[in-house]
């Protein structure tokens, strides 16, 4: 009877992680209009309603119920990694990268290939852009 009502405990212990979903990330950015123009104009994210209304935050809609909050902070991180990135998935790449070149918005592979699209080995198509104060994005198809 102990065995079972510790495997019961364990898997609905399990089960309430299952749940988990992601919420939001933050990202701190050195000037909040540039960054909201970056992920309006460049990335096309809806700007979604937050409460602070204090000149320096800015939420947007990234899907499936999370969001994405810039912060306004006066000491950004200088060094960035591609290693740490955000990734967003879009269905079509092709029009992705014309888009970016339309733009003349730098993009490169995940080698630093510059105006280069990394084609992973499971078949999924990858670029590496930054926003205005150098964070990394990882653009790909995995929609």
């Amino acid at each position: 009877m102990k065995k079972i009502l510790t495997l019961a405990l364990v898997l609905f212990s399990f089960s309430s992680f299952a749940q988990i979903k992601v919420n939001h990330i933050a990202v701190h950015v050195s000037d909040l209009k540039k960054g909201m123009d970056f992920y309006q104009n460049v990335l096309s994210l809806k700007e979604i309603e937050e409460p602070f209304k204090d000149g320096i935050h800015a939420w947007y809609d990234i899907g499936g119920g999370s969001a994405l909050h810039l912060i306004e902070v006066k000491d950004v991180p200088k060094e960035k990694s591609k290693t740490n990135h955000l990734c967003f998935s879009i269905p079509d790449m092709e029009s992705f990268v014309q888009n970016m070149k339309d733009k003349n918005y730098p993009f490169e592979s995940w080698a630093g290939v510059k105006g280069e699209v990394t084609n992973r080995v499971d078949g999924v198509k990858q670029i590496y852009i930054q926003d205005p104060d150098g964070y990394w994005l990882e653009i790909n198809d995995d929609f």
